[in-house]
């Protein structure tokens, strides 16, 4: 490949990408949170339905997120010779809508209409985000093949999501929920109009900001393979500790936001301190920023975040066996225990552009897209079994869909679950990164040494 002579890369770039995962995070993390509180509340669709929903549209999409990663690898379409931003502008409209589609108050609708209109929006929604991120992801690649620049973009992508998840979603518990903790069901479509707009808005800037720099010459195209790069990736050791960890990582991601208003509405009934949980974070994040590359820098990102989920682990531990019956103090120390996911939120990109690279390294081949899209594949299962477990394990404690008050036993036994998830979380981290993944700091300079003398000879 190479490096198409323009503008050199810098902050435009780097505030490209920021923009780009706003964009997917204004849709996907709102969805995430808040699909499952709207459709048992205000639908009256009951949690196990939702589950078995989110086990079969998210197993689609495990399974249909390498098919739509590898089309970049396959085709490329349009006039500009960009390799991702193409696809990434035939499904943000769609993205845009499905938003609408699923927080859509259809509640007057028959009991079956409803559940139907729940999945298809549910799946829409679905293979549009997939459309939208595999190709964002990927562009790490192509932006430049420099390796400190794509620190620098793996950077900017974890404060793209920060913005949004510590910032616009915070504010969303003041519009779906009313003074006395009421579900108000007209707030989460309001919402999701606002969002949708804003997802355009911020696919449009990293449109223009960012530049595809890294090209592939026609002449070193070779025949697409794709059993041969998924063959490649049970050699890549580095990559299936990070999908280990991720599918942990995915465990809390998506858990957490959407059993978070269950907690704090039936158990503590303060469903309004949720902005608190989100606004409290912005210090860690804050504090998180500027250290965490020097400390990764300096003992390597592995150190980094084994001792970090292993800090989230003694924390999270204890919030699990002993109850904390002030919603605040709780806020407090669970806030403390997610500064360790914070630091993993803030390395995984870094850790895998480098599990990308490494494949390249084995094979001296470089499909980008495929390969991300086999890393989100992980994504995928992760938010599948959260999703999934989370929803029937609702329905399993007694959680009754549409009615305003819950058995007493109920509460205790969400609390159990939800603190349940971080413990879980920080042990498959643990196993994935500490114990599977083998790039230390010493040979991932030395892989990267490798592969600078590679591209050099190609004139890269």
């Amino acid at each position: 490949m190479k490096q198409k002579k323009t503008t050199p890369f810098g902050i435009r770039d780097q505030l490209g990408y920021v923009c780009g995962d706003m964009a997917g995070s204004f849709v996907n993390l709102y969805v995430d949170a808040y699909f499952l509180t709207f459709c048992t509340y205000v639908l009256g669709i009951s949690a196990s339905w939702m589950g078995t929903l989110f086990l079969f549209a998210r197993l689609w999409d495990a399974i249909n997120d390498p098919i739509i990663g590898s089309f970049p690898d396959r085709w490329t379409i349009g006039k500009s010779g960009d390799k991702f931003k193409p696809y990434i502008k035939i499904a943000m409209v769609p993205l845009a809508i499905s938003g609408l589609l699923c927080f859509a108050d259809v509640s007057s609708f028959a009991s079956t209409a409803k559940h139907v209109w729940a999945a298809v929006a549910y799946v829409i929604y679905g293979m549009s985000y997939t459309g939208t991120s595999i190709p964002f992801g990927s562009m790490a690649s192509v932006i430049t093949n420099n390796a400190v620049e794509r620190t620098k973009l793996s950077r900017a992508r974890a404060i793209g999501g920060t913005i949004v998840g510590f910032g616009a979603l915070s504010l969303v518990p003041q519009f779906v929920f009313d003074k006395s903790g009421n579900v108000v069901a007209s707030g989460f479509f309001k919402v999701a109009i606002v969002f949708g707009i804003c997802s355009l808005i911020f696919y449009i800037l990293l449109m223009i900001l960012t530049t595809e720099r890294v090209k592939t010459p026609k002449a070193e195209k070779v025949k697409f393979n794709y059993g041969h790069i998924l063959k490649g990736v049970f050699h890549n050791r580095p990559m299936l500790g990070v999908m280990l960890a991720t599918i942990g990582s995915l465990l809390y991601i998506t858990g957490n936001s959407q059993l978070g208003s269950y907690l704090y509405k039936e158990y503590y009934h303060a469903p309004q301190v949720l902005t608190f949980v989100s606004l409290i974070s912005i210090p860690v994040m804050v504090i998180c920023f500027p250290l965490i590359p020097k400390l990764s820098q300096k003992y390597g990102k592995k150190k980094v975040v084994v001792f970090s989920s292993g800090y989230n682990l003694i924390i999270s531990t204890v919030l699990f066996l002993v109850p904390i019956p002030n919603v605040y103090l709780y806020l407090i120390l669970s806030t403390l225990a997610v500064s360790g996911q914070t630091v993993f939120t803030m390395l995984i990109w870094a850790f895998v552009t480098d599990c990308i690279d490494y494949q390249e390294y084995l094979t001296n081949e470089r499909n980008d897209g495929s390969l991300y899209s086999i890393y989100t594949f992980s994504r995928k299962i992760g938010s599948t079994l959260a999703s999934t477990l989370a929803s029937f394990a609702l329905g399993a404690l007694g959680f009754v869909s549409g009615i305003e008050t819950q058995a007493p036993e109920v509460a205790s036994h969400i609390r159990l679950l939800c603190t349940s998830i971080p413990v879980i979380t920080c042990i498959l981290e643990l196993i994935g990164i500490g114990l599977v993944y083998d790039l230390t700091k010493e040979k991932t300079e030395k892989m990267y040494e490798v592969l600078e003398a590679r591209r050099a000879e190609r004139g890269e």
